[in-house]
């Protein structure tokens, strides 16, 4: 009898923890995803001495190559709103949300620039492992090789995959780190053309 009892509180216990945990769980899972799109801090332009300033942080250039080759800048995408994303094909997350960039760039890829930058080390990432995986799942976008992850290395993209949301005027708007749903790249893509 007494080992029943204490088997039942054992299990009274277990179950408490286990619904606690799943509480938790849900909660912290909300807030995490919806934090997930980072905002520069912003703020109107204030004359000050006949100046201009803003917090706005402009975008730093890079160079990256496309598949003849030939070195891309970024600094050549200002103009209109710039969607940069890091991954990698290896990367599970980068799959996930790749057909929700595909989509957006069939339907928006007039009006904005997508620029899907592969982090191609040589190694466990080349550019014929990468633009096989982009033919084989028949993406259209366009894809640039950050060969000596300089590029990543300017962003801060050290986690895959990384998504920034740069306005027509070069500045940083948001980043969100790690794979992104259709809904919050809808969000960073709002961001960026209003």
């Amino acid at each position: 009898m007494k080992n029943k009892k204490g088997f039942l509180v054992i299990l009274l216990i277990f179950v408490l923890l286990l619904g606690g945990a799943s509480v938790l769980y849900k909660k912290l899972g909300q807030e995490v995803e919806a934090n997930q799109l980072v905002t520069q801090e912003q703020t109107e332009p204030q004359e000050s001495d006949g100046e201009t300033a803003s917090d706005k942080t402009l975008a730093p250039d890079f160079t990256v190559y496309d598949n003849d080759g030939n070195a891309v800048y970024l600094s050549s995408y200002i103009g209109k709103p710039i969607v940069l994303n890091f991954w990698a094909s290896w990367c599970g997350p980068c799959q996930m949300e790749m057909p929700d960039f595909n989509a957006k760039y069939l339907e928006m890829g007039e009006d904005i620039y997508f620029l899907m930058v592969n982090m191609t080390d040589g190694g466990r990432e080349t550019v014929e492992s990468a633009s096989e995986f982009i033919e084989e799942q028949g993406y259209v976008f366009p894809i640039f090789y950050d060969k000596d992850s300089s590029a990543a290395s300017t962003y801060g993209a050290y986690s895959l995959p990384t998504t920034f949301f740069i306005d027509a005027g070069g500045y940083v708007i948001a980043r969100a780190t790690g794979a992104i749903d259709a809904d919050t790249l809808q969000r960073g893509i709002d961001m960026i053309t209003e």
